[in-house]
């Protein structure tokens, strides 16, 4: 029998969204069938080795990806998360795993991007991070410590830990409600945050597309696009604030 995650209303929510948010804006996820790009794996395009073996292809693939942003806008999803965002009393974290900036421009505050994000460089000489828009190239320059050629996109590659994890799992032990939304429950650490939720007591809650790999791990699991799911639930959840 599913759970009535409406019974007893949460204090603390933590959300984590996957790619299937931003496919409805019409960016492409990278594991499903349209995630390649020009005939590379994405794992040749990111991962640390990729950017040491052909730093050109790297930033040309980021780049493009980073003018896509130029052409799409948030969706029902985004702006139905950032209205939650804004009036929910309790603790509230949004963790995405993805690298627009879509959330933000719905909204949102309350935000981690676990994964970097496209419009941030980082500095491999001085460490800095920093705010980039518009084309990297392999020439771009820090603007801390000025050295050119030595810029990277701050994005979280295959084999590198995802940023905040600290706070993350310390907001999983507080709340009382862990929804996971877009994601395929394939890529750790990430997918391992439904087992985190519940064995700290927390009511789990996946919407998708289509269920996830690690579905069962959920008190309820609801199917449908992201942007007709998401609106009817924070409805839901609001009107009992």
């Amino acid at each position: 029998m599913e759970a009535n995650l409406e019974s007893v209303a949460p204090s603390n929510i933590v959300i984590l969204t996957g790619a299937g948010v931003s496919a409805e804006s019409g960016l492409a996820t990278f594991r499903g069938p349209d995630g390649l790009w020009e005939g590379h794996r994405v794992e040749d395009v990111a991962t640390p080795q990729a950017f040491a073996r052909d730093p050109a292809l790297v930033h040309a693939f980021y780049d493009a990806r980073r003018a896509r942003l130029d052409e799409i806008e948030p969706n029902a999803a985004h702006r139905a998360l950032a209205q939650l965002d804004l009036h929910w009393p309790g603790e509230f974290l949004l963790v995405t795993q993805n690298v627009d900036d879509l959330h933000e421009r719905a909204g949102s505050t309350r935000l981690l991007h676990m994964h970097g994000e496209l419009q941030k460089g980082w500095c491999q000489s001085c460490g800095e991070r920093f705010a980039w828009a518009g084309l990297m190239g392999e020439g771009a320059k820090c603007p801390a410590c000025d050295d050119a050629g030595l810029v990277r996109p701050d994005i979280v590659w295959f084999g590198e830990m995802p940023y905040g994890m600290d706070r993350i799992d310390e907001a999983l032990q507080r709340c009382d409600l862990f929804v996971s939304i877009g994601t395929s429950g394939a890529v750790y650490p990430a997918a391992g945050f439904v087992q985190t939720a519940r064995y700290c007591g927390a009511r789990t809650l996946e919407m998708n597309l289509e269920p996830s790999l690690g579905s069962f791990l959920f008190d309820e699991s609801r199917t449908g696009p992201a942007g007709e799911l998401v609106p009817q639930w924070v409805e839901e959840l609001l009107a009992a604030v």
